[in-house]
Formats: structure tokens, C-alpha cells, sequence
């Protein structure tokens, strides 16, 4: 039989409704993440991890010290780390890439052989999409005198973001990866029972990761981009905040850039500056 304090330990890193709601409400109103009820025990289970790691009785005591001024400074960002997901794969959507290979960076090179691309992966979690596009781009100079780009990959995680810096993964992950891709850009670890894999020196030295909150008002890329790849993250915002988030990717995109969305997404309720080419891919008016 368990005594009452044990009970109690227990009960108190159980989420009540009325908490989960007021964390939802912190996390939806520093990113615009939609944090549904169902997802409860998932955010319960996270947020305990950082509950002992502070050494927090209670999710009560926690709540009080993200809305103060000293958790706001530096306990709200790791909030977020642990509640956002984070799901993406080497050349996922492949079709995006091939109309890059096939298309899109052949007339760059034509119309601007003298000027680096510049691309940018929004929402890059813990960096296959970036490094995918390294790995694309990096083939074409191979073959194409004078041709240069840069990769800046961002996210709101700074955990998922030291993980896409470090660059190693699991062996099975780079299934989707072409083979004749894995032999030049990857090295591969000497473990048999837990085999990784890192992405090589040259490919990560053209990727600069910086934390960037998508719905930041001024938000502001360091350059104007020639592409955006915004890839499966509207889906958590409600339409309010993905207008918000795509007018303000759109202020970081050229005229004539290009912008790349999720299979699942869709701008076609939006008056914007931008004219849909292909599925999921627009460019700027």
C-alpha cells in the first residue's frame, strides 16, 4: 500500500487540465504551436524530465517559474525544446529535389552564374533537410564551373538544433539517401552493434544553423533568400499564424524566389504576393 506522501509524489507530476492549458497557451503564444489536449501525456512525460532535472516538486512550481522573469530569460526556450516534435527524413518529398536538379538550379546557373544561392531551411529540425539540400547543390558544382551556394538552416529548438550541427545519425536512417550520395557525404563509424554515420566536413561547412522563431514580427534572415523551404510545420500553426508565418518568410524571399511547402499544406486561402508553379511549390510575384 502506498503512504500519503508517496501518493502525493506521485500526484504531483500528474498535468491537470487547467495546467496543460496554461502551458499550451505559453507554448502557442511564443511560437504559435498548437498544443492539443490529446497530446497531454506526451508534453507530461517531457516536462517531468525537466522537473528533475531543476529539481521542481510540482508542475505548479514549474508553471510559476516559466511566467517569471528569470524563467521567461532561461527556462522558457528549454520549455519549448522538449514539447515541439520534431519528424523529418534525408530526401524527404523527393520530388522538390529532383525539380531543383532538373530545373530550378540550371537556370540559376545560366541566368546567375556569378552570385552564390542562397536557400533557406526554415523549419529544419535535426538537419536531414538541410543536408539533403547540401548534398543536391554540392553534386551540381561538381559539374558546373563558378557555382557556389549557402545553406542557412534555422529552428525554434536549440536541443533539435545542436543534433542537425553534430550531424550524426543512426545507420538506418540514410536508407533514402542515393547510394552514389552515401559513398561521397557520409562517414561512417566503426561500431558494428550501434552503426551512426556523420555528414562530412565539406557538407557541414556550408550550412550555418541559427535558432529563428517563425513568428517572430521582425523577423529578419541575415540575407535575402533565393529559396525557402518551409516543409511540414504549417500544419501545427492554426491559419492566423501560418499567414503570419509565410508574409514573414516572403519579406526574406527575392522577387522570382522560390517557395516550398509540405505535401499536407496549403496557401490557397491566402491573398499573397506569389503564384503557385508546381504542387507545393510557388514563386514570388
Amino acid at each position: 500500500m502506498q503512504t500519503a506522501e508517496a501518493t502525493s509524489s506521485v500526484n504531483a507530476h500528474r498535468l491537470s487540465r487547467q495546467q496543460f492549458d496554461r502551458i499550451a497557451e505559453i507554448v502557442y503564444g511564443n511560437c504559435g504551436i498548437n498544443l492539443e489536449f490529446c497530446k497531454k501525456t506526451m508534453v507530461e512525460s517531457r516536462l517531468n524530465r525537466r522537473l528533475r532535472a531543476l529539481n521542481i516538486p510540482t508542475f505548479e512550481n514549474y508553471l510559476q517559474l516559466i511566467t517569471s522573469k528569470e524563467g521567461v530569460a532561461n527556462e522558457l526556450v528549454h520549455m519549448i525544446d522538449v514539447v515541439t516534435t520534431n519528424k523529418t527524413d534525408f530526401f524527404r518529398e523527393k520530388h522538390h529535389f529532383d525539380f531543383l536538379t532538373e530545373t530550378v538550379l540550371p537556370d540559376f546557373y545560366e541566368n546567375n552564374a556569378s552570385q552564390s544561392l542562397k536557400v533557406w531551411s526554415s523549419a529544419c529540425s535535426s538537419g536531414e533537410e538541410p543536408y539533403t539540400l547540401a548534398m543536391v547543390l554540392q553534386e551540381f558544382a561538381r559539374t558546373h564551373r563558378g557555382f557556389d551556394y549557402e545553406i542557412l538552416a534555422s529552428d525554434i529548438s536549440t536541443q533539435i538544433l545542436q543534433k542537425a550541427v553534430d550531424a550524426i545519425y543512426p545507420a538506418d536512417r540514410v536508407v533514402d539517401i542515393p547510394s552514389e550520395y552515401r559513398s561521397k557525404y557520409l562517414l561512417k563509424s566503426k561500431s558494428q552493434e550501434f552503426p551512426k554515420i556523420r555528414v562530412v566536413p565539406e557538407l557541414r561547412s556550408k550550412v550555418k544553423f541559427e535558432r529563428i522563431n517563425l513568428i517572430d514580427t521582425d523577423l529578419q534572415a541575415d540575407r535575402v533568400q533565393d529559396i525557402i523551404f518551409c516543409r511540414n510545420v504549417l500544419i501545427y500553426f492554426d491559419r492566423e499564424t501560418q499567414l503570419k508565418v509565410i508574409k514573414n518568410l516572403l519579406r526574406n524571399l527575392r522577387p522570382g524566389g522560390l517557395l516550398f511547402i509540405g505535401h499536407s499544406e496549403s496557401l490557397h486561402f491566402f491573398d499573397l504576393p506569389i503564384k503557385q508553379i508546381r504542387p507545393t511549390i510557388f514563386i514570388k510575384l
